[in-house]
């Protein structure tokens, strides 16, 4: 029987690399974040030329907002716009890492996955309730700062069961969140930078480091 001391350095890398392969959720697509940042990018777009009629929507501390001669509630459009963005970016996460699976001949739904879940949302379901809480309470201008850090913690909760690239994803979106938190007025284009074009960016490097040079497409 061979010992530890025995075994030739490129087995002991080789044996590292198939061990960290099988505690790693290696599916996700690169094609996967692009999505969900322009996914992103169209909520933000929504929120400012419909919602807030590019920005000469006049509302008060309540979000009962003023258009013309229409008072409406903004908390129900913004909930809403929000929920399809949501939606739309995880189903997109879904599509493209069970399609990148496929044609690596992985599976998509292993303990991996189980695990990445749980430590992704345990903090984004807090922070999910708590942007709740702030909305129904009308306390606005945190709403962009707290999506961003929970969100921020929840990448890096998950970082160590998949790609390291998401534990610096998860830093930025935190640094962004506290930026919005202290640059209030410019909360939406904070949140569309970091879940818009920071999942953009982030998706593009995955997919010429990790896919295109595997032909994975």
């Amino acid at each position: 029987m061979k010992t530890k001391a025995s075994i030739p350095n490129e087995d002991l890398k080789a044996i590292r690399e198939i061990m960290e392969r099988s505690s790693r959720f290696l599916s996700l697509s690169g094609l996967s974040g692009i999505f969900a940042g322009l996914c992103a990018l169209a909520g933000a777009a929504v929120a400012w030329f419909f919602i807030l009629d590019f920005g000469q929507v006049e509302y008060n501390e309540f979000m009962g907002g003023k258009s013309g001669l229409f008072n409406t509630d903004l908390r129900l459009y913004f909930v809403l716009d929000a929920f399809f963005v949501f939606v739309f970016a995880m189903l997109g996460v879904v599509y493209f890492s069970q399609r990148k699976a496929g044609k690596s001949g992985q599976k998509f739904w292993t303990n991996s996955t189980r695990q990445l879940l749980i430590h992704l949302m345990i903090p984004m379901v807090t922070g999910g309730v708590f942007t709740l809480i702030l909305v129904f309470k009308s306390n606005i201008d945190l709403i962009a700062s707290v999506m961003l850090i929970f969100y921020g913690l929840s990448l890096v909760n998950a970082g160590k069961f998949t790609f390291g690239e998401i534990h610096y994803l998860g830093l930025t979106e935190i640094v962004l969140g506290i930026l919005a938190g202290v640059f209030v007025s410019y909360g939406l284009l904070i949140w569309a930078t970091g879940f818009g074009v920071m999942h953009i960016v982030y998706g593009t490097v995955m997919y010429y480091r990790y896919e295109k040079e595997t032909k994975i497409n």
